[in-house]
């Protein structure tokens, strides 16, 4: 008699492997948004490296959709800010406007990390910044 072959699913083979739990990938932006948000970001980031890396950090952190909520944690937007309220410190439209978070999140990366492409140095090294 065979033995039936269970398939893992990449979530289960993760935990099994690295006793992580993956999540959901983002939840796709709409183009518009998303070229919108790059806009805002090349504007405040004029560095061309500096907005590379920070633009890595947000392609993974959210896929660049400003509404990006990890059901887990409650981070949200761009950068997931735990708690997203901290982006207030940058403007009351937090919520919804990519640059209150893009300059909440540049100055979070600066002030921590020295830079956005420390902060992707981190990443690189962590899985998270």
């Amino acid at each position: 008699m065979a033995t039936p072959k269970t398939a893992l699913t990449a979530a289960a083979l993760a935990t099994a492997t690295t006793g992580m739990v993956l999540t959901t990938a983002p939840a796709q932006a709409a183009p518009s948004q998303v070229t919108q948000a790059k806009s805002v970001a090349h504007r405040l980031i004029p560095n061309a490296a500096q907005y590379k890396a920070f633009s890595k950090i947000v392609e993974h952190e959210s896929g660049w959709n400003i509404t990006a909520r990890n059901s887990f944690s409650g981070a949200y937007g761009l950068v997931q800010a735990l708690p997203g309220s901290k982006m207030a410190s940058a403007g009351s439209d937090w919520k919804t406007n990519p640059a209150t978070q893009i300059k909440w999140g540049l100055n979070y990366m600066n002030s921590r990390y020295g830079s956005p492409v420390g902060a992707w140095a981190f990443w690189q090294a962590h899985g998270w910044y």
